[in-house]
């Protein structure tokens, strides 16, 4: 990367000496806090837009042509005859003028939607890991360590097209096999740009196929030292970083992405990014293009869906070249977030789902007044940290809404209506807040993700307490109150992000058995051997169905 590494959310706030107390509204704010700022963006490239130019089949594709007219050529594709460049209008309408161009369509955005012979513990085998059967396959008698012979991935190659990876996670320097930066253009392809860290949703996709067994970072709660293990921990991991640090790529980008994986030999492309929006025939055409040349590509299917509404698979996952994965809960019930079709191909544990994430790219919080503990989360994207003092009560985090703030620092308690957290959060911090405490409508009991907005912005230590704790913790107005949050290198994230990996690495683990398969031959074993749920045979929430690896191998010992 271009400069060191720089801890995600790390607390930047400055002393509040010789500034009077401020105790209700209409009083001046703290001076020197830097709440939540943002760090310097690039200068726009004025009168430029990225597009994808191709070319008419038979033509010459002539990157030279395009740089001759004053267009900036960032990428030169083999699988399609185009290349992506950077465009004034004049240029693009005489580009479009040239007879041996066919079209030119915008660069789409996408978004993103944790093998040694060492002694583990079946305490690492995640809930989701043993939901797809994977430890049935490599540890039939349950002893903690891989049995000998068994299908692991060996040998089978899996490219991550994602966000990058915090190579020093001790989870995945086994596995990494190799890498590239799309984004900063390099061979360190960790998720991290000008000292700005990513949270790690590479690193999470990562281990998800490929963490090893005894090999744990810095562990939550209630987690074996060892840390969790992957799917597939034998398979080698590529690693192609198309998302920035705010989580957004180009579809440009991802295609160099594609091109650089099958150019590495890779077997499988796992993909936990997408969008609503068609890619384009351009986009199409280059997925079908590494199909055909024998790569199993493998997309999350999105998460748009909600209470009543069911959105349909995103792109590239809605491409039939590419295996649609929606999301289940451990219950094997369909997420309510998972997008939906008749093109959706598996399903996979995506709710929860216990992973490697950047080292102390996560938090997990202790809260307790005069040492009487409370039940409480951290928000994602808060930083680690330690502050006692007195609790205040700040509404919902309006502008000097806090009674009884002072510049030394206080403890602000927060109603949280919806997801407005971030902006209360930079309010309550103006205003003197050392530590925030959010009450919010959720049960503790219930799955949830509260995240304050990042990465690279600037927040104080703040957790969340569910429905069951807020009135009792409220109560404690005006006493000390103890905030801890302890940086980890796991943590519990939902999506379909998640779901894909599960079966990118069931892929592996069924491919390193019998390795004179096809891609699709690949594909038509999970789909047949999938555990049916929801409706009986394939329909539009569950695809065929949970992926199983166990019932796979047992029917692929069946075939010839």
């Amino acid at each position: 990367m271009r400069r060191g590494w720089a801890l995600l959310g790390l607390l930047a706030l400055a002393a509040c000496s010789g500034v009077d107390d401020v105790s209700g509204q209409g009083q001046n704010e703290c001076r020197d806090v830097e709440a939540g700022a943002l760090p310097a963006q690039p200068e726009a490239k004025s009168g430029r837009e990225s597009f994808l130019v191709r070319y008419r089949s038979g033509a010459r594709v002539s990157a030279a042509a395009v740089q001759r007219l004053g267009g900036q050529v960032t990428a030169q594709y083999h699988f399609v005859p185009a290349v992506a460049a950077r465009l004034t209008p004049e240029e693009r309408a005489q580009l479009a003028a040239h007879p041996d161009v066919e079209r030119i369509e915008p660069d789409v955005e996408l978004r993103a939607l944790g093998l040694p012979s060492a002694v583990g513990s079946v305490q690492e085998y995640t809930h989701a890991v043993r939901l797809v059967q994977a430890p049935r396959v490599w540890d039939a008698n349950e002893d903690g360590m891989l049995d000998t012979g068994a299908p692991v991935g060996s040998g089978i190659r899996v490219c991550v097209i994602d966000s990058g990876l915090d190579r020093r996670h001790p989870e995945l320097s086994i596995p990494y096999a190799g890498g590239y930066d799309f984004v900063d253009e390099d061979e360190d392809p960790s998720d991290e740009t000008d000292g700005v860290r990513g949270f790690g949703h590479g690193t999470h996709v990562a281990g998800i196929i490929a963490a090893q067994l005894s090999s744990g970072g810095v562990t939550r709660t209630g987690m074996n030292q060892g840390g969790m293990v992957g799917v597939a921990p034998g398979v080698e991991l590529l690693i192609a970083r198309v998302l920035n640090v705010h989580e957004t790529a180009s579809i440009s980008a991802v295609l160099e992405g594609l091109e650089w994986c099958w150019n590495n030999n890779a077997h499988i492309a796992s993909l936990s990014l997408g969008t609503s929006m068609d890619l384009g025939k351009i986009a199409r055409e280059a997925f079908q293009t590494a199909h055909d040349k024998g790569m199993l590509i493998v997309a999350a299917s999105g998460n748009d869906s909600g209470l009543g509404y069911e959105a349909p698979i995103s792109y590239p996952a809605a491409y039939p070249s590419v295996l649609a994965v929606g999301a289940v809960d451990m219950d094997g019930e369909v997420a309510f977030f998972s997008n939906r079709g008749s093109g959706l191909s598996l399903v996979a544990p995506g709710v929860d789902v216990l992973s490697s994430i950047s080292l102390q790219g996560a938090t997990v919080s202790a809260l307790d007044v005069e040492g009487e503990p409370y039940t409480s989360r951290s928000l994602f994207f808060s930083p680690a940290g330690e502050y006692t003092g007195a609790l205040v009560d700040c509404g919902q985090g309006e502008p000097h809404g806090c009674k009884g703030a002072t510049c030394d620092g206080f403890v602000a308690y927060v109603r949280l209506p919806g997801s407005r957290a971030s902006s209360a959060a930079k309010n309550v911090m103006k205003q003197g807040a050392r530590a925030i405490i959010f009450g919010i409508d959720e049960s503790e009991n219930e799955s949830w993700l509260k995240a304050l907005d990042g990465p690279g912005l600037k927040w104080v230590p703040s957790l969340a307490v569910g429905r069951e704790s807020r009135a009792t913790v409220l109560k404690n107005l005006g006493k000390p109150v103890h905030v801890n949050l302890r940086g980890v290198d796991y943590a519990e994230l939902p999506g379909t992000s998640m779901a894909a990996p599960h079966v990118s690495a069931v892929a592996a683990l069924v491919w390193s058995a019998r390795p004179s398969l096809t891609a699709t031959e690949v594909r038509v074993l999970l789909e047949r051997t999938a555990k049916d749920l929801g409706d009986t045979g394939r329909d539009p929430s569950y695809g065929y169905g949970l992926v199983q690896a166990k019932a796979a191998l047992d029917a692929l010992q069946q075939l010839p």
